[in-house]
């Protein structure tokens, strides 16, 4: 969606449920890309039933879109160029363009000022929004806007992850790449002409020069991947994996926006794509990365980090599996898109999607929660909670239905775990131990082979 799509679903709300009173929290802020927002004494940040809520107010008075109320049946009604939005106060349901989006905690009236969740607004309008604890403080992203100075027949390279010794990128089109090897020391060099970085891609891994790389560990063939803006006429980008020894690959390029790099056979042997070897193929998200932190624990530390170190323990302990192909949507710390891990999994035609993440809320929340969006994702919710329940020894908040962006846009099987509340003192505690992310990493491994029935 453009950015007054996202902002128009959110002032749906502005005239939700009444009457969840909570004391407000003090000295909060909100930032718009980057931007303070100027907060009255009635606008403040609060935490009501485990959920963060933020006031709408505040962001709705920087926008402009079409509005229309009807009394006689409490329906408002939101429209722009792109988006029809229908909310009826009293109901904890909304449609957006015709598709039911349900509300986890009901917003509710604070004076004149609405509030709402903070991760409806993080999953649901595919914004990044950051919670931090500590600092009662919130950061809203919207999406940037395309350079002028570009050309718009450029693709955009908005993700790349190495697992499975697999370099996948991932492209906004049909794009055709020349790789080759260099030595002196031993690589193989991707250059995507006419491509240049997405927007979304995050500063914080790209540098002032457009230049970047991610470490890779637990791969003797590859130390390390770098990447870069090469030229700007044409615009290339040039991705360049850093070898330990000279090695031979296989390239996979359907022309559907994925690229994939294969280091597992040599060059005279058919490459085949992930999952089409008779294998399951399981497509694992760690939530967040790069510049969204996601949520910031009670001692300052991030979810991302929480997020990947479960996802890397699952790949070890999958690394030599015969019956499962194991794809990552990010394997350091890097931001695909929303879009692009769902685009990761349909592209690949996953048996199933799992996303891995921490939580956060009132100090005195605790647990593990299962989430689902499609009835046909229910028998893995149930699975995987199971697991997860067991593993982690948290308290059982159980599966629950939200429309979450992967978990609504996938068409396979699709679920996200929340593994512990970072903003509670004895699960922040557990959830950095190598410990508690052993046992969890083993959990998720169970409930994958239980629902898949394999070993």
């Amino acid at each position: 969606m453009k950015k007054l799509g996202f902002f128009a679903v959110l002032f749906v709300f502005l005239l939700a449920f009444p009457g969840m009173g909570s004391a407000a929290e003090a000295s909060t802020h909100i930032y718009l890309d980057g931007k303070e927002l100027n907060l009255s004494s009635a606008n403040q940040v609060q935490e009501v039933n485990g959920s963060v809520m933020i006031p709408i107010r505040v962001v709705m008075e920087e926008l402009g879109f079409n509005v229309s109320w009807e009394n006689k049946t409490g329906t408002v009604t939101i429209k722009n160029a792109d988006t029809l939005i229908k909310l009826v106060v009293g109901k904890k349901t909304a449609t957006v363009n015709g598709t039911t989006a349900i509300v986890p905690v009901a917003p509710y009236l604070k004076g004149d000022t609405s509030m709402i969740p903070l991760r409806f607004i993080s999953e649901q309008m595919g914004m990044k929004v950051n919670w931090d604890h500590t600092t009662k403080s919130v950061q809203l992203i919207t999406p940037r806007s395309d350079s002028g100075n570009t050309s718009q027949t450029d693709a955009l390279i908005s993700g790349i992850s190495y697992s499975d010794n697999r370099l996948i990128i991932a492209a906004s089109g049909k794009v055709t790449p020349n790789v080759f090897k260099m030595t002196g020391p031993d690589r193989i060099v991707i250059d995507v002409p006419h491509a240049r970085f997405d927007n979304t891609f995050p500063a914080g891994v790209l540098d002032s020069n457009q230049m970047g790389s991610i470490q890779i560990n637990g791969y003797p063939d590859v130390s390390q991947v770098r990447f870069s803006l090469y030229s700007t006429n044409p615009s290339t980008v040039r991705i360049v994996l850093d070898l330990n020894y000279a090695k031979n690959y296989e390239l996979v390029n359907a022309g559907d926006g994925l690229i994939i790099l294969d280091l597992n056979k040599g060059s005279s042997t058919p490459v085949t794509p992930p999952g089409t070897s008779g294998k399951k193929l399981v497509v694992l998200d760690a939530g967040h990365g790069g510049t969204d932190p996601g949520a910031i624990s009670i001692k300052g530390r991030r979810e991302k980090d929480f997020n990947l170190a479960v996802v890397l323990k699952v790949e070890a302990l999958l690394k030599n599996n015969k019956n499962i192909d194991l794809v990552l949507t990010r394997s350091g710390d890097t931001y695909p898109t929303l879009s692009d891990r769902v685009k990761i999994a349909e592209k690949l035609k996953a048996d199933i999607f799992i996303s891995v993440h921490a939580n956060a809320g009132a100090a005195a929340a605790t647990g593990v929660e299962t989430y689902y969006t499609r009835n046909s994702s229910l028998q893995l919710a149930n699975v995987m909670h199971k697991y997860l329940v067991k593993a982690s020894g948290l308290t059982d908040r159980k599966v629950r239905y939200a429309s979450l962006h992967v978990t609504r846009e996938t068409t396979m099987p699709a679920v996200l775990l929340e593994c512990g509340y970072l903003s509670n003192t004895k699960d922040e505690a557990l959830l950095y131990t190598e410990t508690f992310q052993n046992k969890v990493a083993e959990g998720i491994v169970a409930g994958i082979k239980e629902y898949l029935k394999v070993q």
